[in-house]
């Protein structure tokens, strides 16, 4: 498909969504209120600087953190094609009484490139083992996970059974899926990504040519496409030019490489070993990884809880973040705390 064509196209699709009842009369709508947090520097980054930490390839990973540092530690892992700067309501309020950590997955953000080419959920989890290896040697964390940054977790667990048998507290999916992560609002761009039109990487370039002929149009069409697929109906215009900003920064492997592991990425067996309590979170409006998949995960989980945060899509952590807040808060405080530490000691 050309250039011209790939445009052409996008730009039906976004004005179709748009003048299709509800939903276009709510995007419009949310262009026009009142955003007051819109100065909001969500692109703030975390005071103190860790790294680099090297991953395992040697890949460059930066790594920053803030709040005491003696504190219970949250170790954060953010999503596909975005970086650590998602998570910016939850490190401002929650360093406050625990030591977040935060870091740029290989190919995102300020992270070097993958040195091996490596975009998979595995290496993703390798990145993660690396990191907790760097800042948490001898202590118990807890991890957030977002969308693939719950893969990666759930790729470490495969991988590093280990970290999971003493050093992990407890672990916070949010927006996230076993298997299948794009099967929602995105299913219409999976289905570009099956043999029968080619490749999986063949197909996974389409994609990001199409990508990129969104975010070189109109701003509205970026933002208006993020809505429909990302976002619940009381998101932020801000948090939504914010997501969009880092898609169209996000390096053309990442949409590549990295889509067509995601694609086709199964990490169903690996939750076996994320042994430790889990907390499962989704918006009640996520199209990406809707509710099912949210009660699928927390139901093969050894130790799951599923909670819903109502009118949030997919990236709840922004849309959201007191609710989100207040549930992480009261999660990593339950599993961090002495007692429960002790008992894991003695049980271990």
């Amino acid at each position: 498909m050309s250039g011209r064509r790939t445009a052409a196209v996008t730009g039906a699709i976004a004005a179709g969504a748009v003048a299709s009842g509800a939903i276009g009369r709510a995007i419009l709508r949310s262009r026009r209120r009142a955003d007051p947090e819109t100065n909001e520097l969500l692109s703030l980054l975390p005071p103190d600087a860790l790294g680099p930490v090297a991953s395992s390839d040697g890949t460059a990973l930066d790594v920053r953190a803030a709040g005491p540092a003696d504190a219970p530690m949250l170790v954060f892992v953010h999503g596909f094609s975005l970086d650590l700067t998602t998570w910016h309501y939850q490190w401002t309020a929650l360093s406050e009484r625990f030591r977040c950590v935060l870091f740029d997955l290989r190919s995102h953000g300020r992270s070097g490139p993958a040195v091996d080419g490596d975009l998979s959920p595995r290496a993703f989890g390798r990145d993660l083992a690396a990191v907790l290896d760097a800042v948490a040697p001898d202590r118990p964390v807890v991890l957030v996970g977002h969308s693939l940054g719950s893969l990666a977790i759930l790729a470490a667990a495969e991988q590093r059974p280990d970290l999971f048998a003493g050093r992990v507290a407890g672990v916070v999916f949010v927006g996230s899926a076993m298997a299948d992560l794009w099967r929602g609002a995105m299913g219409s761009l999976t289905q570009l990504l099956r043999p029968r039109l080619g490749s999986v990487r063949e197909a996974a370039a389409r994609v990001n040519r199409l990508r990129r002929a969104v975010l070189s149009g109109p701003k509205d069409v970026g933002h208006v496409v993020a809505r429909i697929t990302q976002f619940g109906p009381d998101a932020p215009p801000h948090v939504v030019d914010h997501v969009v900003a880092l898609a169209a920064r996000s390096p053309s492997r990442v949409w590549t490489d990295g889509l067509a592991a995601l694609v086709d990425a199964d990490l169903r067996d690996a939750v076996r070993a994320v042994t430790v309590p889990s907390l499962v979170i989704v918006g009640g409006h996520d199209r990406m990884t809707p509710p099912s998949s949210a009660v699928e995960l927390a139901g093969a989980l050894p130790d799951g809880r599923f909670e819903v945060v109502e009118r949030a899509g997919h990236i709840a952590i922004l849309e959201a973040p007191d609710e989100v807040n207040e549930r992480i808060d009261r999660f990593a405080a339950r599993v961090t705390s002495p007692r429960r530490s002790a008992t894991r000691r003695r049980t271990a």
